[in-house]
């Protein structure tokens, strides 16, 4: 009699800046030939997965791994350490400006060439940074969000072929409407729901969907277990990104800018460490009380260079491209470690 498949779930928490972190471990799993039947994102954790399952060109190692590109030039992000390219100006007319660039081939063109080397990186995120400074916006006082929703994710994901993958997909977001976590299952995601899914508070307004208002799941529950749960009362392995605590996140401010990102990062990491203590402590239990699911952590921590600690939170190029690498470490490093839970091959 042919054995029973083993369930195994994929969890991405919230945590931007940690997005290539999480993209290396991805790629990793996809080399490896690792298949999830279940996965639950929240936050940041949605682009991840996303670009896992659904990448635009339907090549999800390719979009995993250009990830890092969001990140900006080190002699740029040096003299001016704020992230342009991802965090957009608001407003009607901001919309418009950017429906131009995408038109303009001549901006196109010298975007297409980031890739070609340093150099061509350099010209590609000074055009940036200029096309984002001339960008106009209707921010004001009265605003609710300093940024525009993110504008480009239509272009790297399809949300058509979501409901055709294999594996279930959740994705969280807190209904400020109706005081609930709400959670969407792949046949309902859409572009309308990953963006109320990612309108972290003060960063993105609330996002009106259905008649009502959203923001970030990942602001209240980093680690979306609750649904998962809820759907699946037994998994057998579930992989969660292991996040990186305050005592490793937390310095002495180099600028402004630093000290904003570390006020809103440091508390999310703490809340979802707490929320893996008390899954594991209480709540991974079932009505015999025998485990859930057997955890299984990605440990970032072993992958990271201690120097580098101070720069994880940056937006420069070489700090995601470094947080790429070590996310591909690490994934490695659990495939060999543990590979019949992963079901890479069978135990004896």
């Amino acid at each position: 009699m042919a054995k029973k498949k083993k369930t195994l779930a994929l969890v991405l928490g919230g945590g931007a800046p940690n997005a290539t972190l999480m993209a290396g471990t991805l790629v990793a799993f996809i080399e490896a030939g690792v298949q999830f039947d279940i996965i639950s994102t929240s936050g940041a954790g949605a682009i991840v997965g996303l670009l896992y399952t659904v990448p635009k060109q339907g090549d999800a190692r390719a979009a995993l791994s250009r990830l890092a590109d969001m990140g900006v030039a080190d002699a740029i992000y040096r003299q001016f350490p704020v992230n342009f390219k991802v965090f957009n100006k608001p407003g009607w007319l901001a919309d418009g400006w950017r429906q131009w660039q995408r038109a303009n081939p001549l901006l196109q063109a010298i975007q297409a060439q980031a890739n070609q080397g340093p150099l061509q990186r350099l010209a590609a995120d000074w055009m940036s940074l200029t096309m984002a400074t001339l960008c106009p916006s209707d921010l004001s006082a009265q605003s609710t969000g300093l940024c525009a929703h993110v504008p480009f994710i239509e272009d790297i994901v399809d949300f058509k072929a979501l409901r055709e993958i294999a594996p279930r997909f959740y994705l969280n977001a807190y209904n400020l409407s109706r005081k609930r976590m709400d959670c969407w299952g792949k046949d309902t995601i859409s572009h309308a729901h990953f963006l109320a899914a990612l309108s972290f508070p003060f960063i993105y307004p609330p996002y009106l969907l259905d008649g009502d208002y959203y923001i970030e799941g990942a602001a209240i529950d980093t680690l979306n277990f609750k649904r998962l749960f809820q759907d699946h009362p037994h998994i057998d392995t579930t992989v969660v990104f292991d996040v990186l605590g305050s005592e490793h996140l937390l310095h002495p401010p180099r600028d402004l800018y630093d000290a904003w990102v570390q006020s809103i990062i440091t508390p999310l990491t703490e809340i979802a460490r707490d929320d893996l203590k008390l899954f594991e402590a209480l709540h991974n239990k079932d009505a015999a009380g025998k485990p859930r699911t057997s955890v299984l952590r990605v440990p970032y921590d072993r992958f990271i260079p201690p120097e580098r600690r101070e720069e994880e939170l940056d937006w420069s190029y070489s700090n995601l491209s470094g947080l790429y690498r070590a996310g591909y470490a690490a994934g490695q490093y659990l495939c060999r470690e543990h590979a019949a839970e992963l079901g890479l091959h069978q135990a004896d």
